[in-house]
C-alpha cells in the first residue's frame, strides 16, 4: 500500500493490509530441518529455490547452513570444501600463442577537409601533402 507522506499524519488511513503466510516464527521438527538442509546440500536445485519450495526465507537456510558447518568443524568432521587447484608449470615450446590477426583500419571514404572558396568546392583526402594543399589554396585565391 502506497500513502503519500505530504499530509505528515493529517489524514486518516483508509484501508491498511494484513499479511498472512510465512512472516511468523515457526519451530522447525529436526527431521523436517535435516531434510531441508540435504536437499540443500544436493546440488540438484539452488539453496533459494529449496528454500522457497519449503516456504523459509534463504537467508534462514543459509544460516542452518552455516550452523551445520560450524558444528561439524567443531567435531572434526569432514566439512565441504573447495577443491584446491593444482597448476602445472607449462614448457616454453608447449605454450602456443593465440595467432591475431592484424587489424584492418577502416578509412572512410569522404574527404578529411572540405574547402569552397568563391563558390569552388575543393576536397582534400587523408594523406595529402601540406604543400599541395597550400599551393591549391594560393591558386584558388589567385584566379578568384
Amino acid at each position: 500500500m502506497t500513502m503519500p507522506c505530504d499530509d505528515a499524519g493529517t489524514s486518516r488511513v483508509t484501508r491498511f493490509e494484513v499479511f498472512t503466510g510465512v512472516g511468523r516464527r515457526r519451530d522447525w521438527p529436526p527431521e523436517v530441518k535435516a531434510s531441508i538442509l540435504a536437499e540443500s546440500f544436493s546440488g540438484q536445485e539452488t539453496v533459494c529455490s529449496v528454500a522457497r519450495r519449503h516456504g523459509m526465507s534463504p537467508s534462514q537456510l543459509f544460516t542452518w547452513r552455516r550452523q551445520l558447518r560450524k558444528q561439524l568443524e567443531s567435531q572434526g568432521a569432514a566439512v565441504p570444501a573447495f577443491v584446491p587447484a593444482v597448476v602445472d608449470a607449462v614448457a616454453a615450446e608447449e605454450f602456443t600463442p593465440a595467432i591475431q590477426r592484424p587489424k584492418k583500419r577502416r578509412r572512410s571514404k569522404a574527404s578529411a577537409v572540405e574547402l569552397e572558396i568563391d563558390g569552388v568546392a575543393v576536397k582534400i583526402s587523408r594523406g595529402a601533402d601540406a604543400g599541395v594543399i597550400a599551393a591549391v589554396i594560393e591558386a584558388l585565391r589567385v584566379t578568384r
